[in-house]
């Protein structure tokens, strides 16, 4: 379309479905030129992920089912934005520049596909990609519905040799894995109520839970699309930002509820204490959570690795301050999008990242597995060793994967024999607020310090700086979306009253200076 330029964000592509065949089909053939380079498989994922239902999205998945590399994303905003005179020259110049070798016949173009939402933009979308990749030749497999965690891990089996990969293969792996975990953990079968978002992972987790057994693990599943809409007062995005529980459910104090997003790749854990009032247990508490279980049980068993957690500028200050002087965890920040935590983690011997969303796992390196294998033909405690082994067996190392998490996050407390007030009350959070500004122009906003300081405008820092000092506890920063032309802003205070005005003053800070509208 004339006047429309669209970007390669931190999970691809998203908008409105309306209109966006020609970028879909596009990256349909983006993959093909991908998989022809790597000589490996690569994934397309349609999803709408947190949007709302008339929202959807593509992005692409390389080899080892992690995020596309960013050396290609500027190479998909560029092909997106091309009319359609100029495709097949914008298409020449990828080739030439990347020393694709289209002539080589020796391995053939591979995409997989898949899909979180089953209605009619979805399927055109679909079948545009699929149109794209088979425009270069390529072999396609369409997957139909998955949840996103699901094609990255079938993706990065698929490389790594079993091409018979398929979404069975992804339930019994991980039913397996929990199961044997209960050889070592003991665990009880209190209900957790999940709600689904009315998304995709409704489905995909009663059949999981199906695999596992009824018997060792109780979910209830709530908003699983028979009648609400996708996202909609529902799933982890507005829990998180409205601080609130997903619309119609009736909570009872200390029950344990969690909420996906659309495409099952988000987690945040919630509950009401005695006074009935409302406990968010977001990223931030599920990171700390996992990095404290592994440290302690390295430390049990008597091994020395590199544990680290990598956290963005919205992690909730005490939850930094809880890890570092606390539990004296090593900490990194980088800026907002998965793919930035992800390549952080890798630089450590075991990455624990979560976005405050509830986005995030736990990586761990080659040099990890050597040196469990060693200590358990060492003097080392074999019993910590092998179920540290299990708990991690259990984790997608690919990517976020709501389902894994939440098994962690069920298999953790039960050895540890907490109820949710136990993991709630490990720190107590600063309360925040996040806000959202219109602006004419997002691309006037330059962020630097891991989006943590606003370098342009040059008037917009000192501006924030002299809000947050009328506020005890207070932090603040402003970064622009990556997909529309707002400003998101983020509070923290030592009240919510407080948290609540500081995100409103610089709101309008944000709004005078950057260009509001």
């Amino acid at each position: 379309p004339d006047n429309v330029r669209v970007s390669y964000g931190t999970a691809g592509f998203r908008g409105n479905a309306s209109g966006m065949e020609y970028v879909f089909f596009r990256m349909g053939m983006l993959a093909a030129l991908r998989s022809k380079l790597k000589e490996a498989a690569i994934g397309v994922m349609v999803t709408a992920s947190h949007n709302p239902e008339h929202d959807n999205g593509v992005k692409l998945i390389d080899p080892q089912g992690e995020m596309l590399a960013q050396s290609w994303e500027s190479l998909a905003t560029a092909l997106a934005n091309v009319t359609n005179d100029q495709l097949i020259e914008q298409l020449k110049q990828i080739i030439d520049s990347q020393k694709i070798p289209l002539s080589n016949t020796s391995f053939t173009i591979s995409v997989h596909i898949g899909l979180t939402v089953h209605g009619p933009s979805s399927l055109s979308l679909s079948r545009a990609v699929l149109d794209g990749a088979s425009a270069f030749g390529a072999t396609c497999h369409d997957h139909g519905l998955l949840t996103t965690p699901q094609l990255h891990y079938i993706l990065a089996c698929y490389n790594g040799g079993d091409i018979k990969v398929d979404e069975e293969h992804y339930y019994q792996n991980y039913a397996s894995a929990f199961k044997a975990l209960l050889n070592v953990v003991s665990l009880f079968t209190s209900p957790v109520t999940v709600d689904c978002a009315n998304g995709v992972g409704a489905a995909k987790l009663t059949k999981l839970a199906e695999r596992i057994g009824a018997n060792i693990i109780d979910i209830v599943v709530y908003n699983d699309g028979q009648s609400g809409k996708l996202n909609e007062n529902c799933g982890a995005d507005y829990v998180k930002v409205q601080q609130r529980a997903p619309a119609g459910l009736n909570m009872e104090p200390f029950h344990r509820y969690a909420s996906f997003d659309g495409d099952a790749d988000r987690l945040i854990y919630y509950t009401l204490d005695s006074d009935c009032n409302f406990i968010l247990l977001d990223g931030d508490k599920i990171a700390a959570l996992f990095a404290t279980y592994i440290r302690d049980n390295l430390k049990k068993a008597s091994i020395n690795l590199r544990l680290g957690i990598i956290q963005t500028a919205y992690a909730n200050g005490n939850s930094t301050n809880f890890l570092i002087n606390q539990q004296n965890i090593e900490i990194a920040c980088t800026p907002t999008g998965v793919k930035y935590l992800h390549e952080k983690a890798l630089t450590f011997d075991i990455g624990v990242y979560f976005e405050a969303n509830g986005h995030g796992t736990v990586s761990f390196s080659l040099f990890y597995l050597k040196r469990l294998q060693k200590g358990e033909s060492g003097s080392h405690d074999n019993s910590q060793i092998s179920k540290l082994k299990l708990f991690l067996d259990i984790i997608n190392q690919t990517v976020g994967d709501a389902m894994c998490d939440l098994l962690a996050v069920e298999a953790i407390l039960q050895d540890k024999n907490w109820s949710v007030k136990e993991w709630y009350r490990i720190y107590t959070e600063l309360p925040n607020r996040q806000a959202k500004v219109q602006v004419a122009d997002r691309r006037i906003i330059e962020t630097g310090d891991a989006e943590r300081k606003v370098i342009l405008p040059s008037m917009l820092q000192p501006a924030i700086d002299e809000l947050v000092r009328k506020y005890p506890s207070g932090r603040s920063f402003v970064r622009p979306s990556g997909t529309e032309d707002v400003v998101r802003v983020y509070a923290e205070a030592n009240t919510q009253e407080n948290a609540d005005d500081l995100a409103q003053q610089v709101s309008l800070a944000v709004y005078n200076i950057g260009g509001g509208v």
